[in-house]
């Protein structure tokens, strides 16, 4: 059975740094693309990241691109989100989500989510 399920999050000062993990089962993590969902209090759904492991292609949602890092550790089928200068905008739950395949072809498994809360 596919599983995902994230940690790492909590609060952080403005300015300051935190590492989301999604730790994967029931699948290889390196053979689909996954990404990162959020949603912040009173909005919708914002796509924040994706990687595809085997070809080590990574996307980025404009607002997060140049301080967001996505990265996979395969040996620990886990993904990871290293968040730096961090804003108060950032404050969301944060979804990990599978892709169907490859291609971003839309996300079929998600995690539970988890809440970062940036103080200003």
């Amino acid at each position: 059975e596919v599983q995902l399920v994230e940690s790492g999050g909590g609060l952080v000062q403005t300015g300051g740094s935190l590492r989301l993990s999604c730790a994967a089962s029931g699948y290889d993590i390196d053979d689909h693309a996954i990404h990162w969902v959020r949603q912040a209090p009173g909005k919708g759904l914002e796509w924040v990241s994706a990687i595809y492991s085997y070809t080590s292609n990574t996307y980025y949602a404009d607002s997060v691109k140049g301080r967001f890092t996505v990265s996979i550790e395969s040996a620990k089928n886990t993904l990871y989100l290293q968040m730096n200068s961090l804003q108060s905008e950032d404050t969301a739950v944060y979804y990990c989500a599978k892709d169907r395949s490859y291609g971003l072809d839309g996300m079929d498994y998600w995690g539970k989510g988890i809440l970062v809360t940036v103080s200003s």
